[in-house]
């Protein structure tokens, strides 16, 4: 994975980010790559991440499970 070092960034800033890492639970670090990847457009918020999970389930085509004898199944399971 890349490294980034930013030199003489201003101590305002500094002091900032680090008040909202602390706020969120994260590093100075963590917190510096989730603000580069929302200011850039890169960021899904979890949200949309799963809004799309269930479009791609809802999508997907599954058997009619109605008219299943689970009893029959739990038979042939045991006969194996």
């Amino acid at each position: 994975m890349p490294t980034l070092q930013v030199r003489d960034l201003p101590e305002d800033v500094y002091i900032k980010l680090n008040l909202i890492a602390n706020e969120e639970n994260r590093s100075i670090a963590q917190q510096t790559i989730m603000l580069l990847k929302e200011s850039l457009g890169l960021h899904s918020n979890n949200k949309m991440r799963r809004k799309a999970l269930l479009d791609k389930i809802s999508e997907k085509k599954y058997p009619d499970t109605d008219n299943i004898d689970t009893v029959e199944l739990i038979r042939e399971d045991r006969e194996r």
